[in-house]
C-alpha cells in the first residue's frame, strides 16, 4: 500500500482573463480516489492553479500521511518554494516593488502548507500534454469546467476508478532550469530565442515562455517550442508546415 497521498492538481481559463476551471485528483492510502473541480466566470490561468492546488490541500486536512503534488505549474511549485518568502519580507512587494498578484490566494496556499508541515509535502512538476494520465484527467476536468460542460467526478475504490494507469508516474520531476534570458525553459538550459505555439491553427511568437504556456494550457491540440536562434524558429516552423514568413 502507498503510504502517502498523491495528487494530481490544474487549472484552466478561456482567455486570461476568462472563463476558467480548475481540476483535483486525490488518491489516498487506503486506495480511494476522489476528484474534484470548479470553476469561475472571470479568472486567470494562475489563479486557477493556485486554486486547484488550495482545493486539493484542503480536501486532505484530515490525512496525516505525507502528500506528493504533481502540478505541470511551474507558476505554483516556484512560487510556494521560493518566491513567497521574499514577497513576505518585503510585505507582499515584488523584487521590483509591485504588489504581488493573487495575494490572498498565495497567502491561502501558504496558510495550509504550513499547517501540514513543509517537510510533509513534496511538489511535482509534471510536463503538460506529455501522456501522464494523471496530468491529462485533472486539464480535461478543468477544461470542463472552464467551457461550463463539466465532466462527471469520480469518488470511489481505485480498482473501479476509469483511469486505470492512475498512478503511472513520471520519473523526472524537476521544474525546468531557467534559460540564459530569465525564461523558463521546457527541453533545454540554452537561451531562448523565441517560444513559438500554434492554436487553433494560428501561429504565435512570444518572448517568454509564460506567455507562451498561458496560451496553450488547456487548449486541445496546442503545439509549442522554445527556439534558440532565428534559423531554429524557421526551422521548426516548416517543420509544422506554417511558412516562417507569416509571423
Amino acid at each position: 500500500m502507498n503510504q502517502r497521498i498523491v495528487v494530481f492538481t490544474d487549472g484552466s481559463s478561456k482567455g486570461n482573463p476568462g472563463p476558467g476551471g480548475w481540476g483535483v485528483i486525490i488518491i489516498t492510502p487506503d486506495s480511494q480516489v476522489r476528484e474534484l473541480g470548479g470553476g469561475d466566470a472571470r479568472t486567470t490561468n494562475n489563479r486557477m492553479e493556485l486554486t486547484g492546488a488550495i482545493e486539493a490541500l484542503r480536501a486532505v486536512r484530515a490525512w496525516s500521511e505525507p502528500l506528493d503534488i504533481y502540478t505541470d505549474s511551474t507558476y505554483v511549485i516556484q512560487g510556494i518554494r521560493e518566491w513567497i518568502h521574499g514577497w513576505k519580507r518585503r510585505g507582499w512587494k515584488t523584487a521590483t516593488g509591485g504588489d504581488v498578484l493573487n495575494r490572498e490566494l498565495w497567502e491561502a496556499l501558504s496558510d495550509l502548507t504550513a499547517a501540514r508541515g513543509p517537510r510533509n509535502i513534496r511538489w511535482h512538476y509534471v510536463r503538460g500534454h506529455v501522456g501522464t494520465p494523471g496530468n491529462e484527467r485533472v486539464d480535461r476536468i478543468a477544461d470542463g469546467f472552464a467551457t461550463a460542460n463539466p465532466l462527471p467526478l469520480y469518488e470511489g475504490p481505485m480498482a473501479a476508478y476509469p483511469v486505470a494507469d492512475v498512478m503511472r508516474l513520471p520519473d523526472d520531476t524537476a521544474v525546468p532550469p531557467r534559460s540564459g534570458n530569465g525564461s523558463n525553459g521546457r527541453s533545454s538550459s540554452a537561451a531562448a530565442y523565441s517560444y513559438l505555439s500554434v492554436v487553433d491553427g494560428q501561429p504565435m511568437r512570444h518572448r517568454t515562455w509564460a506567455e507562451c504556456e498561458a496560451r496553450v494550457k488547456g487548449r486541445s491540440g496546442a503545439r509549442y517550442k522554445k527556439a534558440t536562434s532565428a534559423a531554429d524558429e524557421a526551422a521548426i516552423l516548416r517543420g509544422w508546415n506554417i511558412d516562417p514568413g507569416t509571423l
